[in-house]
């Protein structure tokens, strides 16, 4: 059964090392953030576990690789599932989970920046346009309003 969990202190250093040590150079990077404790206190690190063991995580945070000069927050950001885990609709229920959490605190809109076309509109995310990431790329903008109740997933 998989269980999607907002990580606390108990969690908190399995999560580190499975992002650490995944397949998705990311990774890394969010295992760099949760040592460092560079969230604030709102933001949240999503993961999902079967049985015990860590299948994929996600993050919803203030900012995202959007400029700045944006006025757009929150951001559902650092999606990954474990090969192992792909094609059970996991990424789904992370998303949704976050965006149920966004809902809760306040938030009615949140985003989420993407290169692949065609994935963020199956879980009711509707594209903004292409905008030039922090990194000199460009990626797609989308956003779910719960104003639509859906709630981050598409049934």
């Amino acid at each position: 059964m998989m269980d999607i969990t907002i990580v606390d202190d108990k969690l908190r250093n399995a999560v580190i090392s499975y992002a650490e040590n995944c397949s998705w150079r990311a990774g890394k990077e969010l295992a760099r953030l949760m040592r460092r404790n560079e969230f604030k206190d709102w933001e949240k690190v999503f993961a999902v576990c079967e049985n015990g063991r860590i299948a994929g995580f996600c993050t919803l945070t203030g900012k995202d690789e959007l400029s700045p000069e944006y006025p757009f927050t929150p951001f559902i950001g650092f999606v990954f599932v474990d090969e192992e885990f792909r094609g059970k609709r996991v990424s789904g229920e992370l998303i949704g989970a976050a965006v149920r959490y966004a809902h809760k605190i306040g938030f009615e809109n949140v985003y989420i920046m993407s290169g692949e076309v065609g994935l963020y509109e199956k879980y009711c995310f509707s594209k903004i346009g292409d905008f030039e990431t922090i990194y000199g790329g460009t990626e797609q903008l989308f956003v779910i309003s719960m104003a639509n109740g859906k709630g981050g997933h598409n049934d």
